[in-house]
């Protein structure tokens, strides 16, 4: 049985857990690609684009994330009564929006 906000833990399809580790692998190389320009010492622009890329890649991360959340555990709360669910989303948009 999946239950999310209850017991603050998931289960994931395996196809979800291969989607996101292949991202965040992913983005791990970025970064380490990153700290190699700067101690190269990379030209300021050059670096600030893989940094743009990153960003990119880790907003991409969130909303895989968070459609899987939204579909799963925050529908799941709500059917059973746990509404407090759409508060604690709430403050996830607005993290994720600064």
């Amino acid at each position: 049985m999946e239950e999310c906000c209850g017991k603050r833990t998931k289960e994931r399809p395996e196809a979800e857990v291969k989607s996101l580790i292949n991202r965040l692998s992913r983005i791990e190389g970025q970064i380490r690609g990153i700290r190699g320009m700067v101690e190269r010492g990379a030209y300021c622009a050059d670096v600030l684009t893989q940094s743009a890329a990153v960003s990119a890649a880790i907003s991409a991360f969130n909303r895989e994330l968070l459609s899987s959340h939204l579909h799963t555990c925050v529908v799941n709360d709500i059917k059973a009564g746990r509404e407090e669910t759409v508060d604690e989303l709430a403050g996830l948009i607005e993290k994720l929006m600064r």
